[in-house]
C-alpha cells in the first residue's frame, strides 16, 4: 500500500500545477480560455498610489491589483486579483478604484444582455493602513458594486492562501455568490495577530497553527457552509471550481441574504464554555435555510 501510495499520489502532486505559487497575476491569466484575455490598466500605466511615497513606501505601478478581462468556458467573465506579495494585498485608494470600476462595468455590461461574471482572487488583509481612511471607503464601494453586479451574475471569490483573506475584504467575500477555499487558505474578519494584539494570548494563540487553521481554515469555513467549495492547491482544480460556478450563475439565494438561518445559529451557541471548531462544525451541519435538519 506504501508503495502504491509513493507510486501514484506524490509525483501527482509534486508535479501539479501549484496555484498558490503563481503571482497574481499569473493567478488570474490561468483561469481564462486560451488566449480570450487581456489585461485592463496595467503597470505600463503607471496607475499608482500617490501617497505611499510620502510615507516612505515605495509604491508599485498597478498599485498590486491586477484586472483582467476575457472569457471562461466561453462566458464573458473579469478577474480582479490582488498581489499578496505587495503590502499584504491590502486596499487603498487606487487598487480600490479598479476594483469598483471592474465591478462596475461588467454589472454594465450584464444589464446589458452581456451577463459577466466576476472573479475575486483575494490575499489580502483588509485595508492598508498607510491609506486608512481611503481604503475603508474603498472597500465599502467594492461590496456596492458586489451587491449590484450578483443581481445580474455570479461573484466568484477564490481565497487559495498563503496571505488569507480578513479584515474588510472577509466582507467583500461574505457578499460573494460563491467561495471557492484551499486547505491552506484562511477567512476571517479579524486575522489571529489582531485578535491576540486587542484580547491577549488567553482569547486567541497567533502562533498555535493547528488552532488557526482549525478555526479560519478553508476545510472549516467550507464544513460549516461559509464557503463553498474546498480544492486542493493546483491551477487545473481551481480553474475547474471557477468554470463550475460560471457556468451555475447566480445562486437562488446569496448566503448573506440567509439572516435568520445565521441568526437561528448565533442563538444556538453555548458561550458558557470553549467551542470546539468540529463540533461546531456537525451542529452547524444540521441546519438549512429553512432551519430543518439536512
Amino acid at each position: 500500500m506504501i508503495e502504491t501510495i509513493e507510486i501514484n499520489v506524490i509525483p501527482a502532486f509534486v508535479n501539479r500545477g501549484s496555484f498558490i505559487e503563481l503571482n497574481g497575476r499569473e493567478r488570474a491569466q490561468a483561469l481564462f480560455d486560451k488566449g480570450s484575455w487581456r489585461e485592463l490598466v496595467g503597470p505600463f500605466d503607471r496607475i499608482e498610489s500617490p501617497w505611499l511615497p510620502m510615507q516612505g513606501v515605495a509604491p508599485q505601478f498597478d498599485d498590486g491589483c491586477v484586472v483582467i478581462k476575457g472569457r471562461i468556458t466561453g462566458k464573458p467573465a473579469v478577474a480582479i486579483s490582488l498581489e499578496g506579495a505587495f503590502q499584504g494585498g491590502s486596499i487603498g485608494e487606487v487598487s480600490g478604484a479598479k476594483m469598483v470600476a471592474a465591478l462596475d462595468l461588467a454589472t454594465i455590461d450584464s444589464r446589458d444582455g452581456k451577463p459577466t461574471a466576476a472573479i475575486l482572487l483575494l490575499e489580502t488583509g483588509g485595508v492598508r493602513l498607510q491609506e486608512a481612511n481611503l481604503g475603508l471607503a474603498a472597500i465599502a464601494e467594492v461590496i456596492a458594486s458586489i451587491l449590484e453586479l450578483r443581481q445580474y451574475a455570479p461573484v466568484i471569490t477564490v481565497i487559495a492562501g498563503t496571505v488569507g483573506c480578513f479584515g474588510g475584504m472577509a466582507l467583500a467575500a461574505g457578499v460573494s455568490s460563491y467561495v471557492v477555499m484551499t486547505r491552506e487558505a484562511r477567512l476571517g474578519l479579524n486575522g489571529p495577530e489582531v485578535i491576540e494584539q486587542e484580547s491577549g494570548k488567553d482569547e486567541f494563540d497567533a502562533s498555535d497553527r493547528a488552532l488557526i487553521w482549525s478555526i479560519h481554515g478553508g476545510e472549516q469555513r467550507v464544513g460549516m457552509g461559509l464557503a463553498d467549495d474546498l480544492v486542493e492547491d493546483s491551477v487545473d482544480g481551481i480553474a475547474s471550481a471557477v468554470q463550475h460556478f460560471v457556468t451555475a450563475g447566480k445562486p437562488t439565494q446569496h448566503r448573506s441574504e440567509q439572516v435568520e438561518l445565521y441568526r437561528r445559529r448565533i442563538a444556538s451557541l453555548d458561550a458558557s464554555s470553549q467551542i470546539d471548531p468540529l463540533a461546531l462544525r456537525e451542529q452547524w451541519k444540521g441546519f438549512n435555510s429553512k432551519g430543518r435538519t439536512r
